[in-house]
């Protein structure tokens, strides 16, 4: 099959497997060009492994400490007809280095939402690596089951409290516009703390310990954003951000439950970059291609494993505490919210239009890094080659 994007909104509905896997090795040679990562974890896992942050911790805890992984996310494989998602032609890519590099590495094809993964899971690491030491919660998704009353409920990106209006553009196209987005009811606002909140990851955080397979000295992470001035009112003070306080709540008890016996829990918020999720959002892709302009040109731009190396390396495994904000965060959103920064994001942001977009801000390379989240616009691949979309990840775990 000849394999060319195709997109719908915000969603790019094929994927191909050669560029998914230059991707993958493109993000696996930065982290070998660096300092090893001592003192770091061994066995880990990684909930929502297969895209963005979840991917890229990965990566890095596999080439950049040496750790065995397991990942859990959802089965999405392809036929001699239809390509698979992105995410499980990154994992059979990650999969192949990872087991030639000789490092242990497993799958969990399933619903992390669901007891049938948790348990399989846990059944895993006991066979395979007996215990985890890290546990990366990565997982984002547009709806869950409520394990309390069996609804299915979805999440909503809305403000609260009043309606919000704002630029936006048109990522595929160039053009720059005005949205309006009415404020999320109470209704909403709970079901997308029901989905996107630390409900999922504490109940994660006690199978593991239910089944004995979290060490004593585990560390578990979740990813978390704030966010500038322009985003506040549809991010981090909308419907969104309930759920995000929620996460930074959840992280203060697992933290104290954790600590008797050596464990530590942590929220680490990055800085905004192109990802499925994050195009989703209105305003967002405006202001991310502004700040990729600004961040460019000031030498600070990073990707998701940049951030995710400098995570591991400088926060968590340094050979002292994390280095925490008031409300106990990891911040490695440091660099975006820089006050030159935002001043320069916000003077673009206050004349960009349809006319000088291309100009004055990284629409570009906004576009070209929401292609190669899907293999898509990578140097080195032939896009006119046949190429099999059927993939396989051998020896994965497959939740019925």
């Amino acid at each position: 099959m000849i394999i060319k994007p195709r997109t719908r909104g915000f969603i790019c509905t094929t994927a191909h497997p050669v560029g998914c896997a230059r991707q993958v090795e493109e993000q696996i040679k930065y982290v070998q060009a660096q300092p090893q990562i001592n003192g770091g974890p061994k066995n880990v896992l990684v909930l929502g492994a297969s895209t963005g942050y979840g991917l890229s911790s990965r990566i890095v805890a596999a080439f950049g400490a040496g750790a065995n992984t397991i990942g859990v996310y959802r089965p999405s494989a392809g036929s001699e007809k239809r390509t698979a998602s992105a995410g499980w032609y990154n994992s059979a890519a990650f999969e192949q280095a990872a087991n030639a590099a000789g490092l242990k590495s497993y799958s969990v094809n399933g619903d992390a939402f669901t007891d049938e993964t948790k348990q399989k899971t846990v059944e895993v690491i006991r066979e395979q690596l007996g215990q985890v030491d890290l546990v990366i919660y990565s997982v984002a998704a547009p709806r869950r089951q409520d394990p309390a009353t069996g609804e299915m409920v979805n999440s909503v990106l809305k403000p609260i409290g009043e309606a919000f209006t704002n630029k936006t553009v048109n990522f595929h196209t160039g053009e720059v516009t005005e949205v309006t987005i009415e404020p999320a009811t109470e209704e909403e606002v709970r079901n997308t703390v029901t989905v996107m909140g630390g409900d999922d990851w504490k109940l994660w955080i006690k199978a593991l310990k239910d089944g004995g397979v979290l060490a004593d000295h585990a560390t578990t992470i979740a990813y978390s954003y704030i966010g500038s001035e322009i985003t506040r009112s549809i991010y981090r003070e909308g419907s969104i951000g309930k759920a995000k306080d929620h996460l930074e709540a959840t992280a203060h008890q697992l933290n104290e439950e954790l600590s008797s016996t050596g464990g530590r829990a942590y929220v680490a918020v990055s800085k905004a970059l192109v990802t499925q999720s994050s195009s989703a959002i209105p305003i967002v892709p405006l202001y991310v291609s502004a700040l990729y302009k600004v961040m460019k040109e000031k030498g600070l731009h990073e990707g998701t494993v940049e951030q995710m190396y400098r995570l591991f390396a400088d926060r968590l495994y340094h050979g002292e505490p994390a280095l925490v904000d008031d409300a106990g965060r990891i911040r490695i959103d440091d660099w975006e919210l820089q006050e030159d920064v935002q001043e320069e994001v916000l003077r673009i942001w206050s004349e960009v239009n349809s006319d000088n977009i291309y100009d004055i801000s990284d629409l570009k390379g906004y576009n070209q890094e929401f292609f190669q989240l899907f293999g898509f616009e990578m140097d080195g691949v032939d896009y006119e080659s046949d190429v099999n979309p059927d993939v396989q990840i051998p020896g994965a775990y497959k939740v019925e």
